[in-house]
């Protein structure tokens, strides 16, 4: 997420639909045929299928609580007799949504329903080319920063729903938004460890827009092309060593060894020396620790910022002690950008673990993709 800018919020609301063209009896009827909706990877949220009322639950909104949220997805010309139950209650499918994290992007994307987003915070963190090209023309509003988004425009920008995120539960934007009865869904792909679990949020947007279908059928052509890179990067014959991070301050901060990053390293088949850590987050190590146990190793991935190996070497001479420094094995994500300065790999990798997995796979084993070319990542010069 965006280097962290992703200080977002909380509270959740529920609106009652309005339109009673159907009886409450018919939805007591779909609730006795209620079914489970297939998430296998995705650990924050659960979709119960109840016909013509879908319920979603968000069972981790934000690290550290065990709070959960209900979601009420209710089709056109329905009752929905107890919203009170629900935290937010959505008519769908969604004409006008305002999205919160670039993480979001994509999924509309690959939908076709950019259409249909109307506002955003911080639309410079926003890399794709196709989203620009509508904020060029003015139909997708800015709203401020994501720790303060403007509630006028919002407010003004009457979306059937917005998409927040959490880290902690407390956002009096949300809380605001309440009050006028616009629904606010949280979304926390970015709590999910697993690459694919991460991505199986598309069938959060799915069910948004009534696109159940496209959403699965998308999700699985994702899953089944990681799988099949996974599968050939352990034809590999050797398992070369990885470090990964930089330097902050003095601090080198570098994925733990349950996290995102570390899971993409073993499923390309390399050594990540951090791969016994306890935890999902970073690590925050010494650099004498870090030269201790990884000074040998054979590549160094996603070294923060920086952009060159001499820039590396002028921010700290240790850098250049490193072996993967020395032979040149050191590769970034950070360095393909957007128009306005945006880092596409926050906002697409998420969204495309397959895409992330065989681009460290050509990096760690080049002889398994030899057509490949590299999407994310470059290699510092």
């Amino acid at each position: 997420m965006q280097k962290f800018v992703l200080l977002l919020s909380t509270f959740l609301l529920f609106t009652a639909c309005k339109n009673k063209s159907e009886s409450p009896q018919s939805l007591e009827k779909n609730a006795s045929e209620k079914k489970m909706i297939e998430v296998n990877y995705a650990q924050g949220f659960e979709i119960e299928d109840q016909g013509n009322l879908k319920i979603i639950t968000l069972k981790n909104p934000w690290p550290g609580t065990d709070k959960t949220f209900k979601y009420a997805l209710i089709e056109k010309n329905t009752t929905l007799q107890n919203p009170e139950d629900y935290d937010a209650v959505v008519e769908i499918p969604v004409k006008r949504i305002v999205v919160t994290s670039t993480t979001h992007i994509p999924s509309l994307e690959m939908l076709n329903e950019l259409i249909t987003l109307v506002g955003f915070p911080n639309l410079d963190y926003i890399s794709s080319e196709k989203t620009r090209e509508k904020i060029s023309k003015g139909t997708i509003k800015e709203l401020g920063k994501n720790e303060d988004i403007n509630t006028e425009i919002l407010i003004d920008l009457n979306p059937d729903a917005v998409i927040g995120f959490a880290v902690d539960g407390n956002n009096s934007a949300f809380a605001t938004l309440q009050k006028t009865g616009i629904p606010v869904l949280y979304n926390s792909d970015w709590t999910e460890t697993s690459p694919l679990g991460k991505a199986e949020w598309i069938k959060f947007f799915g069910l948004l827009f009534n696109k159940q279908e496209e959403a699965d059928s998308i999700f699985k052509n994702i899953e089944t092309e990681y799988l099949s890179a996974k599968k050939i990067a352990f034809e590999a014959k050797e398992r070369p060593t990885v470090i990964s991070g930089a330097m902050y301050k003095d601090v080198w901060y570098m994925p733990q060894g349950n996290s995102w990053g570390a899971q993409f390293i073993a499923d390309a088949n390399g050594d990540y020396l951090w791969k016994d850590s306890e935890g999902t987050g970073s690590l925050s190590l010494n650099l004498e620790s870090v030269l201790e146990k990884g000074t040998d190793a054979a590549f160094w991935i996603g070294p923060g910022q920086f952009t060159s190996l001499p820039e590396l070497k002028n921010s700290s001479a240790a850098y250049a002690q490193f072996k993967a420094y020395k032979i040149g094995n050191v590769y970034s994500n950070s360095l393909k950008k957007g128009a306005t300065g945006g880092v596409i790999y926050y906002e697409l990798a998420p969204n495309r673990p397959d895409l992330v997995l065989k681009d460290l796979i050509k990096i760690l084993h080049p002889e398994l993709l030899p057509e490949y070319k590299l999407f994310f990542f470059n290699k510092l010069k």
